[in-house]
């Protein structure tokens, strides 16, 4: 006799997904970004997180914007996003970008990003890109951590972002990069 397993995917995002989505991502920026951002500076009411989601889920720009959702049983417990990288030095056809990997805070350790991940990429090389590039926080070492030990790399490309376009909040990020295909 078997052991029963965890009813747990990766899927295509819906739009009946929106709130799901908005719920996970105000959650998780809080904790990911708390020592880097004020706290008055992120989002903390998922409703209008939400109305974005559904307008971005209901109409994608490109159809090769993807998001992807973690899954335990019917329960949204991360996201993913993929598209074409948009950086100048990179190639929109060839160049897939993995623009966010998010997971429930409360849901780490538990499996739902390495499939994020593994879906994420598989989606990417199924839109015919070869080469795959994500950005992180530059000091978010356990991020950097689960993607290197997923065979991800530094590329060398570094960036720094103002999020209130006053300059009085950035981020710095670096961008790393793996085959795919």
């Amino acid at each position: 006799m078997s052991n029963p397993t965890a009813d747990v995917s990766v899927r295509i995002a819906w739009a009946d997904d929106a709130d799901a989505i908005a719920a996970v991502q105000v959650r998780a920026w809080r904790v990911l970004y708390a020592d880097v951002v004020p706290a008055e500076a992120l989002p903390s009411d998922p409703g209008p997180v939400a109305a974005a989601w559904r307008g971005s889920l209901g109409k994608p720009e490109d159809a090769r914007n993807r998001v992807l959702v973690a899954l335990e049983r019917n329960r949204v417990t991360g996201f993913a996003l993929t598209g074409p990288a948009a950086d100048p030095d990179t190639d929109p056809i060839t160049d897939g970008e993995l623009s966010e990997l998010t997971l429930d805070p409360e849901e780490r350790g538990k499996g739902h990003g390495s499939r994020l991940l593994q879906a994420a990429v598989d989606t990417l090389a199924a839109d015919k890109f070869t080469r795959a590039v994500t950005w992180l926080i530059a000091t978010d070492d356990g991020h950097r951590k689960f993607l290197t030990d997923a065979g991800w790399a530094p590329d060398g490309a570094h960036r720094e972002l103002d999020l209130d376009g006053t300059g009085a909040t950035t981020v710095k990020q670096v961008r790393l990069h793996t085959a795919i295909g």
